[in-house]
């Protein structure tokens, strides 16, 4: 038996790299100031619960993949150390698992991650609004088919890569659909449930113009402390 721990993720700014100031932006603009300000202390504390169910766990021997990890070896460790640099809570987690005997592996193609990147800069760049529309509809026709292929690279190098008897963990956006590719003998444990933080994130938008219940308690349920199920 194998086992992966699962943890879906809500990226912060820093670990958008160039993309982060279009990306803070663009969520002022839409939800305003207060509830953007809001969304981002939850992200925080979200982080912070799961830094400290982290802290408190073994992990030598650990195999470690990454959302958007295209490299491993000493051009991982550097991407780290950007990341960490630029304020990635996410990285830091990482670079203590590292510490405590963890094993980076590297997780996605290259080619696949730089092909979403360019879509998105090209949304970001456009000068004008025809262009930036150009370049949105372009990107949102290519979007499922291009994350579907980063979940099959993904799903296949952990199939590959861990082996029998060991435990992985997998940092990963909420919307990737891995689970049902993995082989049946991995048993997946879900850090926080993947439902919860991607309906947290499909009722975000909608919070700068009104209050949500529902979203309250996503929000009260991603900063509570992790119980391992």
């Amino acid at each position: 038996m194998r086992t992966l721990l699962y943890v879906p993720i809500i990226h912060m700014s820093a670990d958008l790299g160039s993309l982060a100031g279009n990306f803070t932006s663009r969520g002022i603009k839409d939800l305003g100031e207060e509830a953007w300000e809001e969304h981002r202390k939850t992200v925080s504390m979200f982080w912070d619960s799961i830094t400290a169910f982290f802290e408190a766990m073994p992990a030598a021997g650990f195999k470690i993949y990454q959302d958007g990890m295209v490299a491993n070896g000493e051009m991982a460790e550097k991407i780290i150390e950007e990341g960490i640099r630029s304020g990635s809570k996410n990285y830091e987690i990482i670079r203590k698992l590292l510490e405590k005997g963890a094993v980076l592996q590297k997780t996605e193609d290259l080619a696949l991650v730089k092909e979403e990147r360019d879509w998105l800069l090209r949304i970001t760049r456009a000068g004008t609004l025809p262009e930036k529309l150009k370049a949105y509809l372009g990107f949102r026709g290519a979007k499922n088919h291009l994350l579907k292929r980063r979940d099959i690279y993904m799903a296949q190098t952990i199939n590959r890569t861990l082996g029998q008897g060991e435990t992985g963990i997998l940092f990963i956006g909420a919307y990737h659909e891995i689970i049902q590719r993995l082989d049946p003998d991995i048993a997946v444990k879900e850090i926080k449930e993947v439902r919860k933080v991607r309906e947290y994130q499909k009722r975000l938008p909608h919070q700068g113009r009104r209050k949500d219940a529902l979203f309250e308690k996503l929000s009260d349920y991603l900063i509570e402390p992790v119980h391992e199920r």
